[in-house]
């Protein structure tokens, strides 16, 4: 039997800080990244320093794992239009704040940026990106390696294991099918729910951890707040679609159609509401 189950960005915000609860994190981020995280600690995050104020739309978290990698978790709710170049800067910055004088830049530590968005980011039709740094060569067309006494100072055989890597999740593309136990989690992601039979790490403390009943009277006020504004900030969009499409309707032109579907692509709605809302093709929504 599903229980109703905390949404995992207002457990990243209030409960997952907690070392008792770091499992449910090490399960999500071994699944992601392919190998056994263990955490030494959580750090205060540089957006939550900068940012006093209780940001509903966006939460992160900054995790140090056994091995000194920074590993900075972010849930994003709405759309950014600079977004790929704020977790650009994100990146850079602990970077920089984490060079200690005197430090050898074979020293500077590694840093992992897991973004969980749930709106449009870009175009593409995959639910998990990675991005990555590699050298190719423009007239050989063959891929930078490292020499053998850069591998024993690096400690890796691969250049782009040196620099930041990146991860983004577009939640709302997944088609609620968990072929593997990372679907698993982004099913989690997505629904706030954990089947009896997944299997991935972590799911299981979740599941026990996360349940709604759990929570005090204090929290489970706060816990509504924010589902509240979660909701009402949905309802203003699909307002906005629903004022669009009357308007377009009225209008009869195609060119009114593709004014509101840029508009929606803008607010980061999915494809296929685009296509509900407009009328438009998604050969025609996609060339915009």
């Amino acid at each position: 039997m599903m229980r109703n189950l905390i949404r995992f960005d207002w457990a990243v915000k209030r409960l997952l800080r907690n070392k008792t609860n770091f499992g449910i994190l090490e399960g999500f981020l071994s699944e992601l990244l392919g190998e056994d995280i263990k955490i030494e600690n959580i750090l205060e995050s540089e957006t939550n320093k900068d940012y006093k104020e209780d940001k509903l739309t966006r939460v992160d978290l900054l995790v140090k794992n056994i091995k000194g990698e920074f590993i900075i978790i972010e849930v994003q709710n709405n759309r950014e239009h600079d977004y790929l170049h704020r977790i650009l800067f994100g990146a850079s910055k602990l970077l920089i704040e984490n060079l200690d004088s005197g430090m050898k830049y074979s020293e500077i530590k590694k840093v992992i940026s897991v973004n969980i968005v749930y709106f449009d980011l870009g175009q593409g039709e995959d639910y998990i990106y990675h991005g990555k740094t590699s050298f190719i060569g423009l007239h050989k067309k063959d891929t930078l390696k490292l020499s053998h006494v850069q591998q024993q100072l690096y400690k890796t055989d691969n250049i782009s294991k040196i620099y930041p890597e990146y991860y983004v999740i577009k939640v709302n593309q997944f088609n609620d099918i968990a072929k593997n136990t990372l679907d698993e989690w982004i099913y989690f992601l997505k629904k706030d729910e954990i089947k009896d039979e997944f299997k991935a790490k972590g799911l299981k403390q979740a599941k026990e951890q996360l349940d709604v009943l759990k929570l005090n009277d204090a929290e489970r006020k706060e816990y509504a707040k924010f589902i509240e504004q979660i909701r009402y900030e949905e309802s203003l969009i699909v307002s906005n679609y629903k004022v669009g499409k009357i308007e377009g309707q009225e209008e009869g032109s195609r060119t009114k159609a593709f004014e509101i579907a840029r508009n929606l692509i803008n607010t980061g709605v999915s494809i296929d509401i685009i296509i509900n809302t407009t009328g438009l093709s998604n050969e025609e929504i996609s060339g915009l």
